[in-house]
């Protein structure tokens, strides 16, 4: 495809229209990505996740200055609670001015939550599949909170940072939170706020070490520009943890399998659709309110029924 060619000479427009057909999905972006595909796997994923108003954004901005002064190319997926096309604070004013065009090393992409037939999830790992093959050394997943769904696609990266301040909350409700399970690196941002330190070290005390790694507290302040390079540093030692022995290869295969799992819902969404359901499928519809058989029973007699392959 022309449009895949562009992506892989460099394009940037090229770049931007393929993620909007992801957005949008379009009919064309499945066969799109099936041609991008063989051109992916060698991006570091990150994946930022922790409450609003903690600074995930501004901390991404500093990051992405960080490791082009250290050589990396580096995108950015945000994941927008509204539209892609808002001038909400998403990823903020400074950060958009480093897409300006001129630096081919920064592209920075903002996604709407809605609208995605095939999951926010799936989606997201899609532009970060275009990012990968467009040669970004370096890409952040920028979720919007630290709800069940951000957790769930920050937990898709290989490298998962979760941001955290100062006097946000008794550190056992972050533990309660579910949140202290998925992190690979953790960050008490805001520092300039005070309580940084009792905060960081109730974390650190949280700790156990998994697979070989014990995951790093850093400080920063964002709006400061205070210990980015530290934060850096963190994730680039994980990023070498993972590259070192097995673990890389676990995590590409445990995405794998929860999007094989994804495109599987979504195609069977598809074929059962309103518009196509056919009349087995009606059938099993006015059966359920009828109350002659449960929802579950139906679903699995429509999937027994299903014309196998092969």
């Amino acid at each position: 495809m022309k449009l895949v060619e562009q992506v892989l000479k460099g394009d940037k427009r090229a770049v931007a229209k393929l993620i909007s057909m992801v957005e949008d999905d379009d009919p064309g972006a499945t066969e799109a990505l099936a041609f991008v595909y063989p051109k992916t796997g060698k991006a570091h994923v990150v994946g930022f996740t922790g409450p609003p108003g903690v600074g995930k954004s501004s901390l991404i901005n500093r990051l992405v200055r960080e490791f082009r002064s250290r050589g990396k190319k580096v995108g950015v997926v945000a994941v927008d609670p509204t539209s892609p096309f808002t001038g909400g604070a998403v990823l903020g004013d400074r950060i958009r001015m480093a897409d300006t065009g001129t630096d081919p090393g920064v592209f920075i992409r903002s996604m709407a939550t809605r609208g995605h037939a095939g999951g926010l999830a799936l989606a997201t790992f899609d532009a970060v599949k275009v990012l990968d093959a467009f040669g970004m050394d370096i890409v952040f997943v920028e979720t919007v909170g630290a709800g069940q769904s951000e957790v769930e696609v920050a937990s898709r990266a290989h490298t998962t940072v979760v941001v955290q301040m100062p006097q946000s909350g008794d550190a056992v409700q972050v533990l309660k939170a579910g949140i202290l399970e998925i992190g690979d690196v953790y960050v008490v941002n805001k520092t300039d706020l005070g309580g940084a330190d009792v905060m960081a070290t109730n974390l650190q005390f949280m700790m156990d070490e998994k697979e070989g790694w014990r995951a790093p507290v850093a400080k920063t302040s964002a709006l400061e520009g205070k210990g980015i390079p530290e934060l850096a540093d963190a994730i680039e030692r994980h990023h070498k943890h993972l590259r070192s022995g097995p673990l890389w290869e676990r995590r590409e295969s445990d995405r794998a399998r929860k999007e094989l799992l994804e495109s599987m819902r979504r195609l069977l969404a598809e074929t059962f659709s309103e518009k196509g359901a056919g009349e087995a499928f009606e059938s099993n519809v006015k059966s359920i309110v009828a109350r002659r058989i449960d929802p579950r029973t139906a679903a699995a007699n429509l999937l027994h029924d299903l014309p196998r392959s092969g």
